[in-house]
């Protein structure tokens, strides 16, 4: 069972990945692409060319788990760009918090979601 806690450091990949690719092949975009090492303990998110699609790969220590979630209807309209016109020189990825990628997993927008700040200080005075 895997299971998305604040700890998790997640990376998406801004432009689209083949989606016939499988473990292995995800595995090789994080080396290449993404310049991250798949068996960290990071979730490596990736979406379809057509946005109707994405794929979650994350290493629990055992092994690889592989989630891809394909929505009935409509596409997720939100997804990180490139800040730059070529794919070479933009940032190939961003990172996001856990409470955006679950915003982002029900097809949402995460740099929308409200949320408290994810540390603050805590006064020892009441």
């Amino acid at each position: 069972m895997i299971q998305v806690t604040p700890q998790m450091r997640i990376l998406v990949a801004v432009e689209p990945a083949d989606f016939r690719k499988g473990i292995d092949g995800l595995a090789r975009l994080c080396k290449e692409e993404l310049k991250r090492d798949p068996f960290c303990g990071w979730v490596f998110v990736f979406r379809n060319r057509r946005a109707t699609a994405i794929k979650a790969l994350v290493y629990d220590g055992q092994g690889f788990w592989l989630c891809h979630k394909r929505l009935s209807r409509g596409r997720f309209r939100w997804w990180p760009v490139s800040t730059t016109p070529t794919r070479r020189t933009g940032p190939a990825a961003k990172t996001l918090e856990a409470h955006q990628l679950h915003v982002l997993l029900s097809a949402g927008d995460p740099e929308a979601a409200q949320v408290p700040p994810a540390w603050r200080r805590v006064s020892a005075e009441g």
